[in-house]
This record gives C-alpha cells, sequence and structure tokens, in this order.
C-alpha cells in the first residue's frame, strides 16, 4: 500500500457532479484541560463510485482535481439506508401494482375476445363456461380488494 493518507467519514452532502463532501469526526484529549473534544472537518472527495448521502467512505489522498478537491473516494465501508431510499421503494411498489393492474386488464381483454371467437365459430356453451369462471373469479378478487382496503 502507498503512502497517502486514508481517512474514514460520512458522507455529508452528495448534490455536486462527482464530488461528496466528507465529514470526518476526530477524537483527542485537550493538552491543557484533558477532557476528550471531537472535531469535525469536512473534505471534498471525487466520486467515481457514486456514494450516498450518510453512507461511510474512506478517502485517499490524491492529486488535486479542482481548485477544492484533493481528495478521493477510495471505496465504500458501510452503505447507509435512509428514509429517502424507503420512499422510493414505497413508489417503485406502487408503479409495479400499477403495471400489473394494466396487465391483467389486458389479459382480461384477451380473454374477451377469446370468447367471442368461440361464440362466432359455434362453440356458445364452452364460451358461457369460462365467461361464468371468470366472473367467479373477478368477484373473488373485488371482495380481497374490499377486504385490504378495509383493513388498512
Amino acid at each position: 500500500m502507498n503512502k497517502r493518507r486514508r481517512l474514514t467519514g460520512t458522507v455529508k452532502s452528495n448534490k455536486m457532479d462527482k464530488t461528496v463532501i466528507v465529514d470526518v469526526t476526530r477524537t483527542f484529549q485537550h493538552p491543557l484541560y484533558h477532557k476528550v473534544v471531537r472535531s469535525v472537518k469536512s473534505f471534498k472527495a471525487h466520486d467515481e463510485i457514486g456514494c450516498n448521502i450518510g453512507d461511510k467512505v474512506v478517502i485517499v489522498e490524491s492529486a488535486p482535481f479542482s481548485k477544492t478537491v484533493t481528495w478521493m473516494v477510495e471505496k465504500v465501508v458501510k452503505i447507509e439506508i435512509r428514509q429517502e431510499s424507503l420512499e422510493a421503494v414505497e413508489e417503485a411498489i406502487i408503479k409495479a401494482e400499477e403495471l400489473q393492474a394494466e396487465l391483467e386488464a389486458e389479459k382480461i381483454e384477451e380473454t374477451d375476445q377469446a370468447i367471442e371467437d368461440l361464440e362466432e365459430e359455434g362453440f356458445e356453451e364452452v364460451a358461457e363456461i369460462i365467461e361464468e369462471s371468470i366472473d367467479e373469479e373477478l368477484e373473488e378478487v373485488e371482495e380481497m380488494i374490499e377486504d385490504e382496503e378495509g383493513a388498512a
């Protein structure tokens, strides 16, 4: 390993393009009062990995990337799961449910078309049996939806 300094801290901001602000916390004993003091210093670091706020990262000294950026993110030690991430997951679940509903609607349309084709070909009895079973399944699904909405 090379002799470059390495510091461990948490990502405070990632709003810049390929640059993050990392807070490095240092604890030491005050030389005169002997009280434990905690100091926090912020470093701007070049980020090719794509860190998120709250991640614990190791930054390493490097040649200057710009006037204020002379550190680089070496690796992510711990990934932070934040509340915003959970909200994004909930939104994705809602979108997935909407897509599922659209697919089911398309399947229903295809089934209705198949029933009409059967009736045109002279298989009215088979078409009626299929239509009755589909109606029963739809009623069960509607009851399940009502139960879930009532529970929520």
